[in-house]
């Protein structure tokens, strides 16, 4: 047991996408199913999934699935009201948060348990995946930030978070572009499911 808890978001309003992008098709399932899939086979021990808006198409998607659900009645003020969200249900005893985006879909197994060993084997209480320099996701949360976020009013989420703590970050190199993808647009979609086809 790590004591490491997954928070993913799933509450947007796929306004870019024009319709609920996390039951989108992906590699025989959805994309909110293969995010929870490659979060279940890692390290982390629980996982939290963030609800909003489309809550009841995605709960009939992942019912079945062994995780914790939390709707976020402020889903329209943006991302970081998910995050807090999901910070405010872990319960007090739990070591770290990795939060995950759930249009991410290409993010592996293998990279989350890269990131939980590294924060593991560190004195530093964020861990970041990097590919090329390029900081990605998920990002990796002591539990010692926990209020912090809880109490933050930061305009630019967890991004001014970040620059409240450049010294306690660990940037851990990874060899998966994965982590700086997420898909927004149809465009974006249809180029992942070209790839997956071979098609590109």
């Amino acid at each position: 047991m790590t004591g490491i808890w997954a928070i993913v978001l799933a509450a947007g309003e796929s306004r870019r996408m024009g319709s609920p992008k996390m039951i989108l098709p992906y590699e025989g399932k959805t994309i909110i199913e293969k995010v929870l899939d490659h979060i279940l086979a890692s390290e982390v021990d629980k996982v939290v999934t963030i609800l909003g808006c489309h809550q009841e198409e995605i709960l009939k998607v992942i019912e079945n699935i062994p995780v914790f659900r939390c709707y976020n009645s402020h889903y329209k003020e943006g991302m970081f009201s998910s995050v807090q969200c999901g910070f405010d249900f872990l319960p007090e005893n739990y070591r770290a948060a990795v939060v995950f985006l759930g249009d991410q879909p290409m993010a592996e197994t293998i990279v989350i348990n890269h990131l939980i060993k590294a924060y593991l084997d560190s004195d530093k209480g964020i861990a970041i995946p990097v590919f090329d320099n390029k900081r990605g996701h998920p990002l990796l949360v002591d539990r010692k930030y926990r209020d912090e976020i809880l109490t933050l009013d930061e305009p630019d989420g967890m991004r001014g978070f970040l620059r409240r703590h450049p010294d306690d970050i660990l940037e851990v190199d990874t060899v998966n572009p994965s982590i700086l993808k997420d898909i927004d647009t149809r465009e974006e979609y249809l180029d992942e499911i070209n790839k997956i086809n071979g098609q590109l």
